[in-house]
């Protein structure tokens, strides 16, 4: 998991040139066009496998495929165009909150009081980091942290529900049945936006080393992973995701940070990861699982 999570943290350096190029929904639809292109041997049978399972698993397939997918990076690639490159890869580190938050609502999973300890300097320091000057709030900045707290979250109830639906789908095939779900939802954007479906030779290999590097091999490596790993102790691993973006932005995409934001960094990651330390250690856990998810053979 943390090899993915490092892989995720080279997107910037990808996805910043196409963001200039090209429409957000644009390169989306490309990513996933390329991803379902490679993964078509496995789709029927993980039609197959989805078809043996309930409403219940149909219905969270969809908003993975739908929202978790096509909508959330999406949002994250528009994030990249209206704002600065570091911004929306730290706030991702939001994310195992947001997922914790997802799997009370859904997996019923419980969050004692001291949960808050962790949550709220994390917000805080996310709110540092989104605005240079945190006292001067500029409608740019605010709508970058928005489109990449909304992507976070999406991403999020992704992991949640993936977790869900591990007891009848293996990886593989919830790996492509999130993409190729995601696709047509994908197209209805562009279409909608009057955007080109069309990337041009010029963006092509961007494109699929975006698909195919921080999206799908990253992806495929953090559904394994996922499977014997509580997003609590997941977080851990996961802090090499924000280490890796950072670098990238600040050594290779030319970004920069006020001191406030530097802060807000360390908060986020101090924040996010001493959960992770928590939950791993023997101390009593702020997050209960009521039952283990179980896993397909």
């Amino acid at each position: 998991m943390a090899v993915a999570a490092a892989l995720w943290g080279t997107d910037g350096l990808l996805r910043l040139p196409l963001a200039d190029a090209l429409p957000a929904a644009t390169v989306v639809f490309a990513e996933h066009l390329l991803v379902v292109a490679v993964l078509l041997p496995l789709l029927p049978r993980a039609v197959r496998a989805l078809l043996a399972c309930g409403p219940r698993e149909w219905v969270a397939v969809v908003v993975i495929g739908g929202g978790s997918s096509a909508l959330a990076t999406a949002l994250f690639t528009a994030a990249f165009q209206s704002g600065d490159p570091v911004t929306p890869l730290v706030l991702q580190k939001l994310q195992p909150l947001f997922a914790m938050l997802a799997a009370f609502l859904l997996l019923g999973e419980r969050l004692r009081g001291g949960y808050l300890l962790f949550a709220l300097p994390a917000l805080l320091g996310a709110w540092l980091l989104a605005f240079a000057d945190p006292l001067d709030v500029e409608v740019a900045a605010a709508r970058t942290a928005l489109l990449a707290l909304g992507a976070a979250a999406l991403w999020a109830a992704g992991t949640v529900l993936a977790r869900l639906v591990s007891a009848r789908l293996r990886p593989a095939e919830v790996t492509a049945l999130r993409f190729s779900i995601g696709l047509p939802f994908a197209a209805i954007v562009v279409a909608v936006q009057g955007n080109p479906f069309a990337v041009g030779w010029s963006n092509a290999i961007g494109v699929a080393l975006l698909a195919l590097v921080p999206g799908l091999l990253a992806l495929s490596l953090y559904y394994v992973g996922m499977r014997a790993t509580p997003a609590a102790r997941a977080t851990l691993a996961e802090l090499a995701f924000p280490v890796t973006a950072a670098l990238v932005s600040v050594t290779v995409l030319g970004a920069t940070l006020s001191v406030t934001q530097w802060i807000g960094l360390i908060v986020v990651v101090a924040a996010v990861t001493g959960l992770g330390w928590h939950e791993r250690g023997g101390q009593t856990a702020v997050v209960v699982e009521p039952r283990r998810v179980g896993v397909s053979p």
